[in-house]
C-alpha cells in the first residue's frame, strides 16, 4: 500500500510526495480511512510509530475537500514542545494548500498573546494548544469554538498524567456536539476509558504495540551503586561511537549538574528544563536536531516533546519512576524504522521500579557486567523467574563491552544509522 491508495487531495499528495514519504506505517494505514469515513476513534500507538500523520494527513484532507474557513480543527496535547513539533509538520504536509495553523502556548510575550488570539478567532484552520493556554483565551470570552469540526487528543494518557483530565472537559463543553474526535495515546489506563466514554461517540478502536518498546531498540541495563554512574556513563560516552544522544535524569537540578560536569569532562552537553523560556528551548531542541549539540541531558519532558530522527543513544541515568516512562524514554531512539541503543542505569533502590517495567514490556533486559576497574555491582534477582537462566548468561559476559570488542565498534551509536530507505512520515 502507497498513500496514493487514499487518493488525497493533489495539493496534498505534493507534500507528501515532496517531503519523501513512501508507504504508510500500521497506525496510518488503519487511521487513515477511519478518519476519512468521519467515524471517532481510539487509536493506541507507541511513540514513533507515525501517528502524528495518521491524523495531520485526512484532517488536512478534509479540510480541503470541505473548503471551510477559519477554525475547523483543534489540537491538544500535554506540551508545549509538542504543539511546536505537530505544527512544523502540518506546515510541511500542507506546504502546497492554504491550510493555515498555528501552535498556542504560554510563555511568551504580549505580542504572542495577541497573534494567539487573532488566530483563534479569525486566522488559523488548526490550532494545537495545551489544555492550560487554551483555557485562558478561553477565558476572555471572546473565543468562539462553535465551528470546530474536529478535534484530536494527542498523548492523552500524558495530559491525564499531568492532570489535565478536569480542563480537557471543561474546554470539550465550548466545542458542538456534532465534531469528530481522534484520540491518540500509547496506553490505555482505567481513567482514559473514563475520558473516552465521556467524548466519543461509538468509536472505531485501532491497538498497535501498545507499550511494547521498537523491536529496532537495544536495550541493556546496568547495575551500578550511585558513584559508578557518573564514571560509567563518561566511559560509555567517549568511547562510544554516536552521534545523537539523550541522557534523561530524575530532576531538574540533576540534570543542570550533570551538563556541568560533562562540559568539564570535554563532551559538548546541554540541560533542557523547565527554567528555560520557550525561546531557548526551540534554540536548543533546533541545535540538537542539526547535530551542533550531540548530548542534551534533560527530565521526562523530552520524553514526548520531541521527534528527532536520528538519535542513536538513549541514556536513563536514573529508572523513570512509571514504566510507561521507560517506553516514551527509550522511544526516542530507533524511530521510524531505524535501530538504537537505550541503557538504563539500576541502583539498589530502583531495583523494583525496573522489575515493574520488564514485567509491562513482558521481557527481561540483559544486565552487562561493569567495565573492569569500576568495582562491583549490585545484584539483580530477575523480576521474571521463568528467565533466571537467560539473566544469569547475559551476567557471566557479552553485553556492549564484549559485543563492542568482538565487532571493532567503538560505542552504540551507529546503531542509529539510517537504512537508507524513504523517511516515513511521523
Amino acid at each position: 500500500m502507497t498513500f496514493d491508495d487514499f487518493d488525497f487531495a493533489p495539493a496534498l499528495s505534493e507534500g507528501i510526495f515532496y517531503l519523501g514519504f513512501s508507504k504508510p506505517t500500521p497506525i496510518q494505514e488503519q487511521a487513515i480511512p477511519v478518519i476519512l469515513s468521519g467515524r471517532d476513534l481510539i487509536a493506541c500507538a507507541q511513540t514513533g510509530t507515525g501517528k502524528t500523520a495518521a491524523y495531520v494527513l485526512p484532517l488536512l484532507h478534509k479540510i480541503i475537500d470541505h473548503r471551510q474557513e477559519g477554525l475547523n480543527t483543534l489540537i491538544l496535547v500535554p506540551t508545549r514542545e509538542l504543539a511546536v513539533q505537530i505544527d512544523q509538520q502540518i506546515e510541511g504536509l500542507s506546504y502546497f494548500t492554504e491550510i493555515s495553523s498555528i501552535p498556542v502556548y504560554g510563555g511568551g510575550d504580549g505580542a504572542a498573546w495577541d497573534q494567539q488570539k487573532r488566530a483563534l478567532l479569525s486566522g488559523a484552520n488548526i490550532v494545537i494548544a495545551p489544555p492550560g493556554r487554551l483555557i485562558s483565551h478561553l477565558a476572555s470570552g471572546q473565543i468562539n469554538l462553535k465551528h470546530i469540526r474536529h478535534v484530536v487528543l494527542d498523548e492523552a494518557d500524558r495530559m491525564l498524567d499531568m492532570g489535565f483530565f478536569e480542563d480537557i472537559m471543561r474546554i470539550m463543553s465550548y466545542l458542538p456536539p456534532e465534531r469528530q474526535t481522534l484520540l491518540f495515546s500509547a496506553t490505555m489506563p482505567p481513567q482514559m476509558r473514563k475520558l473516552a466514554a465521556n467524548l466519543l461517540k461509538e468509536p472505531a478502536e485501532i491497538n498497535i504495540a501498545v507499550s511494547v518498546p521498537n523491536a529496532g531498540i537495544n536495550q541493556q541495563a546496568y547495575m551500578t551503586h550511585d558513584p559508578q554512574k557518573l564514571p560509567l556513563l563518561l566511559k560509555i560516552l567517549k568511547e562510544g561511537d554516536f552521534g545523537s544522544v539523550i541522557i534523561f535524569a530524575s530532576t531538574k537540578d540533576k540534570v543542570k549538574k550533570l551538563e556541568q560536569t560533562l562540559r568539564r569532562s570535554g563532551i559538548q552537553a546541554s540541560a533542557f528544563h523547565s527554567d528555560l523560556d520557550q525561546k531557548e528551548r526551540e534554540e536548543l531542541l533546533l541545535k540538537f536536531k542539526h547535530r551542533q549539540i550531540p548530548v542534551l541531558v534533560g527530565t521526562d519532558v523530552l520524553s514526548r516533546g520531541i521527534d528527532i530522527e536520528g538519535i542513536s543513544l538513549v541514556v536513563n541515568y536514573d529508572v523513570p519512576p512509571d514504566p510507561e516512562d521507560y517506553v516514551h524514554r527509550i522511544g526516542r531512539t530507533a524511530r521510524g524504522e531505524r535501530t538504537g541503543t537505550a541503557i538504563t542505569f539500576i541502583n539498589d533502590q530502583c531495583r523494583p521500579k525496573f522489575q515493574r517495567i520488564e514485567r509491562l514490556i513482558g521481557r527481561e533486559i540483559p544486565k552487562t557486567p561493569l567495565p573492569e576497574g569500576m568495582g562491583e555491582a549490585p545484584s539483580y534477582t530477575a523480576a521474571m523467574t521463568a528467565r533466571k537462566s537467560n539473566h544469569n548468561n547475559n551476567k557471566k559476559g557479552g553485553g556492549y563491552w564484549k559485543n563492542r570488542k568482538k565487532s571493532g565498534r567503538k560505542g552504540p551509536g551507529t546503531a542509529g544509522k539510517s537504512s537508507g530507505e524513504a523517511p516515513k512520515a511521523s
